[in-house]
């Protein structure tokens, strides 16, 4: 069946209850500003904002929507792009792009205009939505454009170059096409994070997103009367794909403008949350927020929050153990994944494996894994090598990239780039990306592990490990870290201090203190310190 039989069977089974609130704690009066190089709207006037949605009313805006598509001569097989902040409307446009029969080609807010055009023409996209936030950079992005296509406009003051998608939904018949739809049919792109450069268009057919519902319920259990937190950017499968948990339980869930520890803890309690994604940056700032006394955790009713889950990057050891310490009752869970291997969990830890946390788990619902060697025989346990996986989540194919295709899936298997090692249990340990591996005096040395190593210290609030070119050595570790606001005392002397613990090939060469760039879906954006801490800008400067 496809995704969308979910929403056709939530409406009719759960019709006037509510489906999905948006919450933005703090805009309703706007004004435009410009902020770096993008044009914004910012808040004249800081308002709390509250929208609900029931099931009813979330599947008859994508019926309308679906239908307005149609009437622009969208069809079957065509790619729809959507370029909005998290908001009450951005599920219903994605289900009315499927229920069209649409490929739905979700963009990153981050986009500048040139990443715009560039993912567009890429995917070959026939229709664009866009909100508010992104007038300037489509203005900027037109003129760069090879062919027009229909663009609607989320928003007040709609643009001269755009049509009110409020507008004409509300025009539009609120009743189901039912195009037929298949497993094997297309329906969704997602680019890969752009952090090593453009992104690639990753294709994905309709039992890929079931797969990713039937996964995320499979791992925490959603029943009806749960309520699911989501915080992170639904335009990457890692929020929507764990919201689809929600989807398949017909349970409310909340979209979170905001990541604030009050902002998040107020929605908490406001909407008696029970369980909540978390990037580890949030999860971090959370618990220094307590820890500084900024939260008291009576003032929340909290209760009812079973379950807080982490993805999207290799998660400190010591960050887990600190939360248990904090909130004892919490069911736990890490989730592995890529946006080839859709959604949430091809590995994860499991709730019922907390003893072995640290570990990113075993195969996820309905998937395998294995981890080869460079010539692609199964290493022994223990031994590291590259992690490969296996499942109906799998994507088709990069999208009119054959070449880079081929590179990652092999026989059926996707070859992640991950390094990883599988203990005597059974468990599956990132080691670190294959690209990120520093080769130093011929010794491979995985940045992840020093990384979980610093942030046990207290004084930390992130770090990144990267690898400088050094003439005698070819590279030397690096650590980049962030210290938390009442250590800044804390100096490079004391870093160093502190990992004598590790053994001396471990042990970074070079301590710089400075903030640690996380992009929107929180990977540590290694590329771009790369580039700030280059040989260039470090040659002449101390090794210690």
């Amino acid at each position: 069946m496809p995704i969308v039989d979910f929403l056709r069977r939530n409406a009719a089974a759960y019709g006037d209850e509510v489906a999905l609130v948006a919450v933005n704690p703090g805009v309703q009066e706007m004004r435009r500003v410009t902020w770096r190089d993008y044009d914004l709207i910012e808040p004249a006037e800081a308002k709390p904002f509250r929208r609900e949605i029931t099931w009813s009313v979330f599947d008859e805006k994508s019926n309308r929507f679906a239908n307005l598509l149609m009437s622009r001569g969208i069809k079957k097989g065509d790619k729809v792009a959507i370029l909005l902040m998290n908001c009450i409307d951005w599920l219903p446009i994605y289900f009315g792009a499927l229920k069209c029969g649409a490929i739905a080609v979700p963009l990153n807010f981050r986009y500048s205009a040139d990443e715009i055009v560039y993912c567009l023409e890429l995917a070959e996209a026939d229709a664009l939505v866009f909100g508010t936030q992104f007038v300037g950079r489509m203005e900027d992005a037109l003129p760069r454009m090879h062919h027009e296509i229909p663009m609607f406009y989320v928003g007040n003051d709609c643009p001269f170059f755009a049509e009110d998608y409020i507008e004409l939904t509300s025009n539009c018949s609120g009743r189901d096409p039912m195009i037929p739809l298949f497993e094997r049919d297309d329906a969704a792109i997602y680019f890969s994070s752009g952090t090593t450069g453009f992104p690639k268009a990753i294709l994905h057919n309709h039992e890929s997103l079931m797969h990713a519902a039937l996964t995320e319920q499979a791992h925490h259990g959603q029943t009806h009367d749960d309520v699911f937190l989501c915080i992170p950017p639904l335009y990457h499968t890692g929020a929507k794909m764990h919201w689809f948990g929600s989807l398949v339980s017909g349970s409310k869930a909340v979209i979170l403008q905001g990541v604030e520890p009050k902002t998040i803890f107020r929605a908490i309690h406001d909407d008696r949350c029970t369980i909540v994604w978390l990037l580890v940056p949030w999860a971090q700032d959370i618990l220094l927020a307590i820890e500084r006394g900024e939260i008291n955790l009576d003032e929340y009713e909290l209760s009812q929050w079973r379950l807080m889950h982490i993805g999207a990057q290799p998660v400190p050891k010591s960050l887990v153990t600190k939360w248990k310490s904090v909130f004892p009752h919490h069911d736990y869970d890490t989730n592995y994944g890529l946006s080839e291997s859709i959604g949430p969990g091809c590995v994860h830890l499991g709730i019922e494996n907390i003893e072995h946390v640290g570990a990113i788990g075993v195969a996820g619902y309905g998937w395998e894994m294995k981890i080869i060697d460079p010539s692609g025989n199964e290493v022994e346990p223990g031994s590291v090598g590259e992690l490969c996986v296996k499942g109906p989540g799998l994507m088709t194919c990069y999208y009119n990239n054959p070449e880079a295709t081929a590179e990652v899936l092999v026989d059926g298997w996707l070859l992640t780039g991950d390094m990883a090692r599988q203990d005597e249990h059974g468990m599956c340990w990132l080691v670190d990306r294959k690209k990120d591996v520093v080769i130093s005096g011929g010794e491979n040395i995985y940045p992840v592990q020093i990384e979980d190593f610093l942030s046990s210290n207290p004084a930390i609030k992130d770090v990144a490990v990267i690898g400088l070119p050094d003439e005698r050595l070819g590279e030397i570790p690096a650590a980049i870290i962030e210290l938390k606001p009442d250590f800044k005392h804390v100096t490079e002397a004391d870093i160093n201090d502190f990992c004598q613990a590790l053994p001396r090939y471990k042990r970074p060469k070079k301590i710089i203190l400075a903030d640690v760039p996380r992009n929107p879906t929180g990977k540590i954006e290694k590329p771009k310190l790369r580039e700030m801490y280059g040989a260039d800008k470090l040659v002449d400067q101390q090794v210690h």
